[in-house]
């Protein structure tokens, strides 16, 4: 999955995001945008969306979440702390089949 990059920091993971869901849910891999798509129940104003995004992606994962590009875009990118790539594809497993 190309929408994942290993940092020295961790890993980052290229997302597009549709907010105002009916819930948070990671809805699967865009091939032709290289992004995982994730659906967000909060509205993009006052950075809910963005809260969001970042409190869910910690719970999923066990580990500190950043946005590191994309504050006010859809097409986002976070950084998760201390985690690799194999780890990250294990937990996906779960929502999406690559």
């Amino acid at each position: 999955m190309q929408a994942v990059q290993t940092t020295p920091q961790g890993i980052t993971v290229m997302i597009e995001v549709s907010p105002k869901s009916d819930k948070f849910q990671i809805a699967g891999y865009n091939e032709w945008r290289k992004t995982l798509e994730v659906k967000l129940k909060s509205p993009p104003t006052k950075g809910k969306a963005n809260k969001e995004l970042m409190k869910e992606f910690s719970s999923l994962t066990g580990h500190e979440t950043d946005i590191v590009a994309g504050h006010k875009s859809r097409q986002k990118t976070i950084l998760i702390y201390d985690m690799d790539e194999e780890d990250f594809h294990k937990l996906l497993e779960n929502f999406i089949k690559f």
